[in-house]
């Protein structure tokens, strides 16, 4: 990713409230990251809504259902050219496969791999025992081995990532600038930590989108990143 690499989070029923929100904050980022609840709420009549602001558009779907379902689904959603899509590594090769070769060429495919509102004793009582870092690691290269362009991960495993996998396309949320509240994330780094952990794509939502001022809170980030 070349430029501003902020994708801010439009996760809101309302709208209206979306689109104010993307005039004031379009100057300092550098996409809209539109996840499920946007979605569910609007579907993708509200996608070309927001798609006027012309800013690159990140749908955060997480598709995850047996090979043909996904493909379909991509397909369904081609019409709206977005940037980047998301699925779940989890759905294996097989799956990760049929959806690249579903999505249009110009958009990227980028695989879940641990959510960060997870850590190790979660992945552990899941059947996960050995934590976040190997699962990562071990969901990467198969979503490296079915062509796809990158990955989600925390920050807290981008550097390893990239490491292995050096042209990745590595999606970090779980971002927050100094001082924020973590929230629901539980393997979080500052903005600037992330970015030179290897991050691509910033995927910031709360400490702007909940702020008193959004557009102030994109720019103090953006001046930050500089």
């Amino acid at each position: 990713m070349s430029g501003n690499p902020v994708f801010v989070a439009v996760d809101t029923p309302s709208l209206d409230g979306a689109r104010a929100l993307v005039t004031a904050v379009a100057p300092h980022v550098g996409g809209i990251k539109l996840g499920l609840e946007f979605f569910c709420a609007h579907g993708p009549a509200g996608v070309a809504a927001l798609a006027a602001s012309g800013l690159p558009l990140f749908l955060d779907l997480k598709l995850h259902d047996i090979p043909n379902t996904v493909a379909g689904a991509l397909h369904a959603l081609a019409g709206l050219a977005p940037s980047i899509i998301t699925v779940h590594a989890a759905g294996g090769h097989a799956m990760l496969a049929a959806a690249r070769a579903a999505a249009p060429a110009a958009t990227r495919l980028v695989a879940v791999t641990v959510l960060t509102s997870l850590d190790d004793d979660d992945l552990a009582a899941a059947g996960v025992g050995d934590g976040a870092a190997a699962q990562v690691a071990r969901l990467a290269g198969i979503t490296r081995g079915a062509g796809l362009e990158g990955i989600v991960c925390s920050p807290q495993e981008v550097a390893a990532v990239r490491a292995a996998w050096p042209d990745v396309l590595a999606v970090v949320p779980g971002v927050r600038p100094a001082g924020s509240a973590s929230d629901d994330q539980k393997r979080v780094m500052t903005p600037r930590e992330a970015l030179a952990a290897g991050a691509s794509v910033l995927v910031i939502g709360r400490p702007i989108t909940a702020a008193a001022d959004p557009a102030a809170a994109a720019a103090a980030i953006a001046r930050d990143l500089r």
